[in-house]
């Protein structure tokens, strides 16, 4: 019985591993038109990594569940959770992030001569989840409330982001995510509010009390009007609508 949440976490790692897969095989499709200038598309599998990254952020939610139901919460299983969190919202969201960096500089007339260099920043991602994966584990504080943006949060961010790109009918949006500086700056912002000892609301439910769900539920309110109108660019608005709800209420 006490396995079971542990099963729901490797499942967890489990999606998030195919997720790597699908953003790493084919890789960036390469052409050229009849003027021979380049023509570069993000293969689609992209999208569907995307998809495979929810799934697991579903499962993250359910193992505490599951483990709290089943009153078999246990150090492993909150090690083991980290774990997975690292790839299936670090590494494959970094991995998201270094694709749309490839095909921002393969759009340019020398882009297929960039330099590696120039892509590595989108590993920043993963190493800062994983430090503050670690600093949480370790830090009694953060039982009640967060510090810093939680790791599962951004890695739906950027998991929206090919969706975004597939299904925008605003051609701003795409060309947007084809900006190398919009890359950068999602990349170090994100890394910086994951590292960053700011208080966050906790994405808990230990106390079910009207007025300690209104902020999930004003969250929840933007993403189902957002879902609405804007698609999946309700994910980055709902992202947003949960850094400023948590600077602007009080933590305990």
């Amino acid at each position: 019985m006490k396995q079971i949440p542990n099963i729901f976490t490797l499942l967890n790692l489990f999606f998030g591993c195919i997720a790597i897969v699908l953003i790493m095989q084919p890789g960036i499709t390469l052409s050229a038109d009849s003027n021979g200038d380049n023509l570069v598309a993000l293969p689609e599998r992209v999208g569907y990594a995307g998809l495979f990254i929810f799934l697991s952020a579903i499962i993250d939610f359910l193992d505490g569940f599951v483990a709290r139901l089943l009153k078999v919460p246990s150090e492993m299983g909150k090690q083991l959770d980290s774990l997975a969190d690292v790839v299936s919202f670090g590494v494959a969201p970094g991995l998201i992030a270094y694709q749309f960096l490839r095909l921002s500089f393969a759009q340019q007339a020398d882009g297929l001569d960039t330099g590696f260099f120039w892509l590595l920043p989108a590993f920043i991602l993963p190493c800062a989840g994983a430090f503050r994966l670690a600093r949480f584990n370790t830090d009694p504080g953060q039982s009640t409330g967060f510090k810093g943006v939680p790791i599962p949060a951004v890695g739906l961010l950027f998991a929206s982001f090919p969706l975004i790109y597939w299904y925008t009918s605003q051609n701003w949006v795409a060309q947007l995510l084809l900006n190398k500086w919009f890359w950068y700056g999602a990349v170090l912002a994100t890394s910086y509010l994951m590292i960053s000892k700011i208080p966050m609301l906790a994405l808990k439910f230990k106390d079910f009390s009207f007025k300690k769900a209104i902020p999930f539920l004003l969250i929840a309110l933007v993403a189902l009007i957002g879902g609405l109108f804007f698609g999946w660019l309700a994910v980055p608005i709902s992202f947003i609508a949960y850094v400023i709800l948590s600077l602007t209420i009080k933590q305990p």
